[in-house]
């Protein structure tokens, strides 16, 4: 039986060359379809006396960007359709491959917002023996702090966490250690580069940023998403360490000097990323700004890495329940 105390942390990849010494293990398979991109994340949950490591085993991207029709349209288009349905039945394969203990497949915003989304879910089901959820943005919050944030928060700190996607933005206020307010906005990458948000909806996410924020305590924020992930590359950061607000003013200043053909062959940006990243950095900045915040910490999870956390948690409540 795991201990409630026992200690988590996270590793990229195993290293063939430490001998592990697992109590136990268990494979995980995590599937997240968003607006800009489907990934699938096979984790390794691995337990060693008081400890819980999660090794990523292996990730797989495909670049559907559903929400480029689903934003426009209200509706995904019969090729992306058709191109989500084969990447399903792939993952369905790889799964079968790997065999894991347990898997979830998700889709986020522009899967729910689409009208055919639960019709192409349901031809998902029939064909690839998947069973996908397509989840609102409370759900989403949720399942993203599976991935047991507050345990790694200063108590007398307050923290945003932002995470950004393709059609949405969550955001979460920490306090003393407690969730203390949080909201979806639809205002995400894909739609910005669309031209598809109103100054209205920045003014009632800046608004809902100002009113709920802590007072008396410092606060930090916490970025989620490829995209932040790829600033915190981007910027001087080392070893955790968090990148300053003043960093990401210069990293959005160089990100929107160049176009997108020079992101793409001078920063080594995949063109899927290179054109929304600069909407991404804006939102971010933004954010910090309202709040006054001076710094971001980008610990590199997201909605997959909370899949595997409450698949993990399930099976040990399981364990104790037996």
């Amino acid at each position: 039986m795991m201990a409630k105390d026992s200690k988590k942390f996270r590793v990229k990849k195993r290293d063939p060359d430490l001998n592990w010494c697992a109590d136990s293990e268990a494979l995980y398979a995590a599937i997240d379809i968003g607006s800009n991109g489907v990934r699938l994340l096979l984790s390794k949950v691995m337990t060693m006396g008081e400890y819980i490591v999660y090794a990523k085993e292996s990730l797989v991207r495909m670049p559907i960007r559903l929400g480029a029709d689903v934003f426009r349209t209200n509706k995904i288009s019969d090729e992306k359709e058709e191109q989500l349905v084969q990447t399903m039945k792939a993952f369905s394969h790889l799964l079968n491959a790997y065999n894991p203990g347990d898997y979830r497949a998700c889709a986020t915003s522009a899967m729910r917002e689409a009208e055919n989304g639960p019709r192409i879910a349901a031809r998902i089901r029939a064909e690839s023996g998947l069973n996908l959820e397509i989840i609102d943005g409370g759900k989403e919050a949720e399942m993203i702090f599976a991935s047991h944030i507050a345990e790694t928060l200063q108590s007398d700190h307050a923290y945003l966490y932002i995470d950004v996607g393709g059609g949405s933005t969550e955001l979460t206020y920490f306090a003393n250690g407690e969730r203390t307010a949080s909201r979806s906005f639809p205002i995400g990458t894909v739609r910005l580069l669309n031209n598809q948000v109103s100054d209205q909806t920045w003014i009632e996410m800046q608004e809902w940023v100002q009113h709920h924020l802590p007072q008396g305590l410092k606060i930090s924020a916490i970025g989620s998403g490829g995209n932040m992930n790829k600033i915190l590359r981007l910027s001087s950061s080392k070893n955790d360490k968090p990148v300053a607000y003043a960093e990401m003013l210069e990293i959005d200043k160089m990100l929107n000097a160049y176009s997108i053909e020079e992101r793409i062959r001078i920063m080594h940006l995949r063109p899927d990323r290179a054109d929304v990243i600069i909407h991404a950095s804006k939102i971010f900045r933004s954010i910090m700004q309202w709040g006054e915040i001076n710094e971001i910490f980008v610990p590199q999870f997201g909605l997959a890495d909370g899949l595997v956390h409450i698949m993990h948690d399930n099976f040990v409540k399981s364990q104790q329940n037996g």
